[in-house]
């Protein structure tokens, strides 16, 4: 049978979180003949998510013991990966109902493409979901369109953390960028340059907003151009590298 796996990286300050992470993966309805399963790589030192693992049966835990980063702990869940497209999902958000159905039926309908961008909506503290209009235009998106949209306007044109991969695509771009900001996107620049894609009008996951993103830690900004600017000579060069050979 053809299986999704849906990776998550996690640390131990996610046990409250978790839960429902994994009680919306519970609740997915998948596409006929297809299962799933869900691989937590826990970072840090001191573990403490096996027994939130344990509630799930289509869920795998393995702790580091060692505090790794999260683009490390991803490409250790990579690893383990069973299935033929890989899914992520932040410990801090959930899949909204119906999610993983529409990412595969856009796999089904374009053979060809090696990714799926979901749309998101907001997950509010208060529970409230707030949908915001796409970053760029959904549907099929060729190779290289990412990419360009990325140099004009400076930022991905969606948000990474709704990605599902092929499996083969994601180890063969070696996975998520060794990088401490935007290590989604890097990875996105990479198989979004040599793979067309498809960004689904649907909302296929739901952002929480709460006040231990990481995003909103004060040093998080401190970063980012760095980053940044790697994400872009990593375009640069693969399409230099393209016309070389």
């Amino acid at each position: 049978m053809p299986l999704v796996s849906v990776l998550t990286a996690a640390h131990a300050d996610r046990a409250a979180l978790l839960p429902a992470t994994g009680e919306s993966l519970a609740a997915q309805v998948l596409p006929a003949g297809w299962e799933l399963e869900w691989i937590i790589e826990e970072d840090g030192p001191e573990p403490v998510l096996a027994q939130v693992a344990a509630g799930f049966p289509a869920a795998s835990h393995r702790a580091l013991g060692v505090r790794m980063g999260v683009a490390d702990t991803r490409n250790l869940a990579l690893s383990r990966a069973r299935g033929d497209l890989v899914h992520v999902l932040d410990s801090d958000d959930l899949l909204a109902p119906g999610g993983l159905a529409t990412v595969i039926d856009a796999f089904d309908r374009h053979p060809d493409i090696g990714w799926v961008a979901g749309q998101a909506d907001n997950l509010m503290p208060d529970g409230r979901r707030v949908s915001f209009e796409p970053i760029s235009p959904t549907g099929r998106v060729e190779a290289g369109a990412v990419n360009d949209y990325l140099l004009e306007h400076g930022r991905g044109p969606f948000h990474p953390a709704g990605l599902t991969l092929r499996t083969d695509l994601a180890r063969a771009v070696g996975g998520w960028a060794a990088l401490p900001r935007a290590e989604d996107m890097a990875l996105v620049v990479a198989v979004a340059e040599i793979a067309a894609g498809f960004h689904t009008p649907e909302v296929t996951w739901l952002y929480r907003q709460h006040p231990g993103q990481m995003t909103r830690a004060d040093d998080w900004p401190d970063l980012d151009p760095a980053c940044w600017t790697v994400i872009r000579q990593r375009i640069e060069s693969m399409r230099r590298l393209k016309a070389w050979v």
